[in-house]
């Protein structure tokens, strides 16, 4: 397959154009007609996930060791969260571009080498080298992660729901794995190893997406009057609510998930180890409610999983600011994560349902608006923080942002239309 559309045209079967990024032009994408190689485009995206979970949570359990290394306070530790999402947004934005110009698995491939080149340069750097590096790789971020998202939503689009949910629990492995080797390599004096093994594993799978020959691919069609074929309502209330639940959500997950451990480092009722390993339990609960969320959804609408997770984090998160030791520590974010573990593909997928053809170009303004909020809320959080010098009051406002997506999802849709096909 050379990988334009339109060679091989008896491997391929048209769907619905799902994405437009620019006024002038759209995207038509193709589906693997046979289910083996729809296989593999899942496995392309599961694979490129896992190092992503990585590296996007990798700034949380290394926060001690970077704050010591830089003498960082609170507030100048909470900037190296808004470099890794300043990042993220320049990369959302050229995302959209690079898929419809070059396809995707070059999107991801390039995602995946920004995050390499980053990574590997980190331990190396001084603070102000370390904040070009950390942008880097969260540009790399924001190229890989919204590419894959719409791949795997286009060539499930009858179970988006679930696909969804499957492939964000392969960034929960990642996420999982990380804090408990960041601690590993810590104790043994080993972090530059280890992030050059995380540099090194980002290439390998790199050239494994590079060279596989199962791959969709986009190309850029002109509608015949030359304009667009699937506008997007900018000034329609959905815009505004998706908008304001992915800065919330992408903005709560990293404010809470960067923090923990330099929370449960301050308490000071265990070693600098375990504080550093507790971030994994926040997303291993993600994981595990990630491999559950496609069997409750065969039962209970989206809706209401979405909401019911959003009060069970709440419980979570109000529990982490009234813990006092570790233990406590560690089932409040067990809570939480589980909680928030199917919010985020779900939130996608209702961007696919309210705008259809149109989605993926009402999404390149909803994932940069994501990383803003990833941006935002864990400098938020330092910021806070250093004002009061307590920690809690800053975790005080991934609680509030929990709080306030309960409300946009009940405020804003009464009813799933159809669940079954969310499942």
């Amino acid at each position: 397959m050379t990988g334009r559309v339109g060679d091989q045209e008896s491997d391929f079967v048209a769907i619905a154009p799902v994405a437009t990024w620019c006024p002038e032009t759209s995207m038509a994408l193709a589906e693997i007609s046979q289910p083996r190689r729809a296989t593999m485009l899942n496995k392309v995206a599961h694979a490129a996930f896992v190092p992503t979970g990585i590296v996007t949570v990798l700034l949380g359990p290394m926060l001690p060791t970077l704050s010591a290394q830089w003498s960082l306070n609170y507030e100048q530790a909470g900037s190296l969260f808004t470099a890794q999402f300043a990042g993220a947004t320049v990369g959302t934005s050229l995302s959209g571009i690079i898929v419809s110009r070059c396809g995707f698995r070059f999107a991801i491939g390039a995602g995946l080498f920004a995050m390499a080149v980053g990574v590997a340069a980190l331990p190396f750097s001084s603070h102000l080298l370390g904040l070009f590096c950390i942008c880097c790789y969260g540009t790399g971020i924001g190229i890989a992660i919204p590419a894959a998202n719409l791949l795997v939503a286009a060539i499930n689009p009858g179970r988006s729901g679930a696909a969804l949910n499957r492939l964000n629990s392969s960034w929960s492995l990642g996420a999982v794995a990380c804090p408990f080797i960041v601690a590993a390599a810590a104790k043994a004096g080993e972090i530059k190893l280890f992030l050059a093994v995380v540099a090194g594993f980002l290439l390998l799978v790199l050239l494994a997406i590079a060279f596989s020959s199962y791959v969709v691919e986009a190309a850029a069609v002109q509608s015949n009057d030359g304009s667009d074929a699937s506008p997007v309502n900018w000034s329609g209330r959905s815009v505004l609510v998706l908008s304001a639940l992915f800065f919330l959500y992408v903005g709560t997950e990293n404010a809470f998930g960067g923090w923990i451990a330099s929370y449960s480092k301050s308490l000071g009722t265990s070693s600098p180890t375990l504080a550093v390993m507790t971030p994994s339990f926040f997303f291993a609960a993600l994981m595990i409610g990630r491999w559950i969320a496609p069997h409750v959804l065969e039962k209970v609408d989206e809706l209401r999983t979405a909401r019911g997770g959003l009060f069970i984090a709440c419980l979570g998160m109000g529990g982490l600011v009234l813990s006092r030791t570790v233990p406590l520590v560690v089932g409040s974010v067990a809570v939480a994560g589980f909680g928030l573990a199917a919010v985020y593909p779900i939130t996608i997928s209702r961007l696919s349902q309210e705008f259809g053809p149109a989605a993926a170009r009402a999404g390149s303004i909803t994932f940069t608006v994501a990383n803003l909020g990833g941006a935002s809320l864990p400098w938020i959080v330092g910021y806070s923080s250093h004002q009061f010098n307590d920690l809690r009051i800053g975790l005080a406002v991934p609680l509030a942002a929990t709080m306030l997506m309960y409300i946009l999802y009940h405020r804003h849709w009464t009813s799933d239309s159809n669940p079954s096909s969310l499942a």
